[in-house]
């Protein structure tokens, strides 16, 4: 009985992952922000920041802030004030990134701006070529606090993947999605479940992607290195032009 529904299972997970291939490779989309393919090139934005910072920028986070929490009161425990408080300018750059994001959704903003999808995107880029410019002088602090800023106002702007609620540039929210949806779609045979996973599954896939390549390229080519997140990020936008009234965080 348990070999003819492990068989059952294979069969459903088989054939629905044919059809979601097949359906990648043959309908192409608008590109939304609520996008697959846009959660995916935001992902790889994401890994590829929170490495660069961490092996250029004296292995400080920019996007996850968890890690600067705990790296703040492990190094506090251990005594080491200096080197714990440093940790705290990025959390704070990061909660007024939220600010910002927030406000692009005013009507006085909305007006001026009326397409905060392109407009994040392409001031994202712009400040990371600006940070890509800067030499190594330049304190860590500083690079790493411009970073989190900017992650933040990608973070809170970009929060929705197809219907669900993701985050672009972290990965334990995404993991638990991802395995909520794989348990459900395996005991229950639901196909929207083990959609919803193949999903998620490809943004974590991409931010570990990008963190790779972000420590590749940061200790071949340095702090200008980050110019290639920044060619993601316009690349991302110009794929959006073709969606002139796509809008963030949908009602």
């Amino acid at each position: 009985m348990e070999k003819t529904q492990d068989v059952g299972h294979k069969h459903f997970s088989g054939l629905v992952l044919r059809k979601y291939l097949l359906k990648k490779r043959t309908v192409v989309h608008k590109l939304t922000a609520e996008s697959v393919g846009l959660g995916i090139l935001l992902a790889v934005v994401g890994g590829f920041l929170d490495a660069y910072t961490f092996v250029s920028r004296d292995g400080v986070f920019a996007t996850s802030q968890t890690g600067n929490l705990v790296l703040l009161g492990v190094e506090v425990a251990h005594g080491q004030w200096t080197q714990g408080f440093r940790h705290i300018p990025p959390i704070i750059a990061f909660v007024l990134g939220v600010a910002v994001a927030e406000s692009l959704k005013h009507p006085h903003i909305t007006r001026t701006f009326p397409h905060p999808a392109r407009t994040v995107l392409f001031l994202e880029s712009i400040v990371l070529v600006i940070v890509g410019t800067w030499p190594v002088q330049v304190p860590n602090m500083v690079v790493t606090i411009t970073i989190a800023f900017i992650a933040s106002v990608q973070i809170c702007s970009f929060r929705t993947l197809v219907k669900w609620p993701y985050n672009s540039a972290m990965v334990t929210g995404n993991l638990r999605t991802a395995a909520q949806a794989a348990y459900t779609a395996l005991v229950f045979h639901d196909r929207k479940s083990l959609l919803q996973f193949f999903d998620f599954t490809l943004i974590i896939v991409s931010f570990l992607v990008g963190a790779l390549v972000g420590t590749l390229s940061t200790l071949h080519w340095g702090t200008k290195a980050i110019w290639i997140a920044s060619g993601i990020l316009l690349c991302a936008m110009l794929v959006l032009n073709a969606n002139p009234k796509t809008l963030l965080n949908k009602p």
